[in-house]
This record gives C-alpha cells, structure tokens and sequence, in this order.
C-alpha cells in the first residue's frame, strides 16, 4: 500500500541554538480535505471625463490568504476512558504559533508543504504547462535560423522567457498564522476534549528582498539580457524596457548594431541603463 504524503507546517522560531534559528516540522494528523486561495490586487480607477470607462491603474498586490481546515482526533490513542489522550495535545501546536515570540516580538515564521505539485509550481515555463505553446513557438523561429544550435540556445531562450514570472514559482506557503478557529466536538465522560476541528487562516510572508528577487522588475535603470526572437526590432526592446521606443539606440550602441533593421534571431542582446 503506498504511504500517504503528510502535510506539514515548517516553523522557523526566532530562538537560536549554537548559532542557527531553531526549525520545527509539525505534521498534520490529517490531511486537509480543502484548501481555500485568496489572492487579489489593489486597483485604481482614474476618471477621464468623456471616456466611457475609467482607466485602470495597477497600485500594488495584495498578500494571498491559505484557509483550511484540520481535524484531529486522540480516540485511537487512548479511547475515551481513564486513559484518554486529550486532543489539545496536536491542536495546541497550532495554536502556539499565533503567540509572540519574546525574542522576535512576533509570531513566528512558517511554511506549509505538501507535495511538490503545489498551486503556483508551474508558473510560466515548467513543461507541460500553458505557458510551453509560448516556449515551442520562440524554440521554432530559432530552430529556422540557427539550424544545429537551436536546442542549445533554447534552453537560453527558456531561461529567458522563465523570468517573467517563473521565478515567482513556488512548492510551498511561506506565511505566517492568522487566525485560528477551534472547535471541539467530542469529550471523554471526564471532559477531556478528544476531537477538535481548527479553521486555520495563513496570510502570505515575504521579505523586501525576497520579493525584488522574485519580481525581477525590468526597470530602466538596470541592465538586462535579451534573445533576438523572430519578428522583434529594437524599437520594440526599447518600448519594453524603456517604456519608449524611441529609446533604441541605447541598445544599438551597446551592442555595436550598425543596421537595426537586420537583427539575427538567437543573438544576445544587453539592454543597457538609459541613466
């Protein structure tokens, strides 16, 4: 019989021990039945009299929300006579981790994991996805032109198309606790609680530096790398990257194009700072 896979809550406490943050693996007695997805952005509208729908301004992302409910039970430990187990014994290990920690001031830090196939894990570019049409159409303009080199300058191009958004995969939650709801259904004839259900709300966790790292925001002020794909021109690059495609001569420049007009598809471009 095939062992079943036990999702966990990866704690990292702000207590060190011989120079490293204390870790801590709770696994879940169950298996969660559901797992609820909250994500959303912050939009603006700007009205323009005369149009006839206001514009829309992106303003920032919102921290996604994971809810799920845990069910425990402790009759198969010690039934529900003298020797009854009470359940808080795994519900207070989830509860615990909405407590301040005097070291950090805070709750601690925590990642739920279950299997590698996790909501977000394919994020444009993992085989298999919707996003590989997209890879196999820049993989046959380059097939065409560099013959033999394709498959090698593929696995470049891929990396390429991957930042977008591919780096922003992920196979776990990083998150911390914000709520959790405990409801206990069942007592032993002492009144020692022996089954309990917890809804549990985690909101999303990432530092400064994780989410530039992630983003990989394609600012004007920074130098990129770019694959010629077929059909691009630099004015195109520069209306990308620069927001204004008058702006390509920067990348003509940097890259000693003498005719803009005639770019090799496969070839490596650098997108240079306009400042």
């Amino acid at each position: 019989m095939e062992q079943v896979a036990k999702a966990l809550l990866h704690v990292e406490w702000a207590e060190v021990i011989e120079g490293k943050p204390r870790t801590e693996d709770i696994p879940l007695q169950y298996n969660p039945t559901e797992l609820s997805w909250d994500k959303g952005v912050q939009i603006a509208e700007i009205a323009i009299p005369g149009l006839d729908a206001p514009l829309q301004q992106f303003v920032r992302g919102q921290a996604e929300k994971l809810t799920l409910e845990l069910f425990f039970d402790t009759t198969d430990e010690g039934g529900m006579g003298r020797n009854a187990v009470s359940v808080i014994t795994h519900t207070d290990r989830i509860y615990q981790l909405l407590k301040i920690e005097s070291e950090s001031h805070a709750p601690p830090i925590c990642t739920f994991i279950w299997h590698e196939e996790f909501p977000g894990s394919t994020l444009n570019g993992k085989r298999g996805s919707a996003s590989s049409k997209l890879e196999s159409g820049v993989l046959g303009a380059l097939a065409g032109a560099v013959g033999e080199a394709a498959e090698a300058v593929g696995d470049l191009v891929e990396t390429v198309v991957d930042f977008a958004t591919g780096n922003q995969r992920r196979n776990g939650f990083k998150c911390i606790v914000e709520s959790v709801k405990q409801k206990f259904t069942l007592f032993s004839p002492k009144g020692v609680p022996l089954r309990a259900t917890l809804t549990v709300a985690l909101r999303e966790y990432k530092t400064l530096e994780e989410q530039l790292a992630h983003l990989n925001l394609l600012s004007p002020d920074r130098t990129h790398s770019h694959v010629i794909q077929s059909g691009e021109t630099l004015s195109a690059l520069a209306a990308r990257f620069y927001q204004n495609p008058g702006d390509w001569r920067f990348i003509a420049d940097a890259n000693g194009v003498e005719d803009p007009r005639r770019l090799i598809v496969g070839t490596f471009l650098t997108v240079p700072p306009t400042r």
